[in-house]
């Protein structure tokens, strides 16, 4: 294809994402999570891909989606972003489509603002949208906890 980009898609809440094809270290099943205390709500934990330490993102929370109501774990999309590599949390992995720049269009104006600035824009394919996710911004821990006042 002419003009044409690779995206590495996956579902959340029966909706299609996807993230440029060279953002892209890997695809897995879901890891064994440590917590970390205090953390913000976006941040789920740290997982262990093969002894890197990478920073596991709820990408429900961070897309404001409500939380999964099934018992099977989430799949991992770890991404390369300039911080370093991030696992994006999601239902389920789909596979890798290849897409005409002519068929990119802005997110859509229905979308909150929170959400539509994690969204670079859409495609359409075959009846659905593919939302094309900002690797960087949906990376960001947006919502760090405030220090406590101390009292005086």
């Amino acid at each position: 294809m002419a003009n044409s980009s690779q995206f590495c898609t996956f579902y959340l809440d029966k909706l299609v994402f996807g993230v440029e094809l060279k953002g892209v270290q890997e695809a897995i099943r879901s890891l064994e999570m440590t917590m970390v205390p205090l953390a913000p709500k976006a941040a789920s934990g740290l997982i262990n891909v093969r002894g890197q330490i990478v920073t596991a993102m709820n990408l429900r929370q961070r897309l404001e989606l409500p939380p999964t109501t099934f018992e099977t774990s989430a799949m991992n999309v770890v991404v390369r972003s300039i911080d370093g590599a991030v696992s994006l949390q999601v239902d389920e992995i789909g596979g890798v489509v290849e897409v005409e720049e002519s068929t990119f269009e802005p997110p859509p104006e229905t979308l909150r603002t929170s959400v539509r600035t994690l969204i670079l824009g859409i495609h359409k394919l075959n009846g659905r949208l593919l939302h094309v996710l900002d690797i960087e911004k949906a990376c960001q821990i947006v919502d760090a906890p405030e220090p406590a006042s101390i009292p005086r």
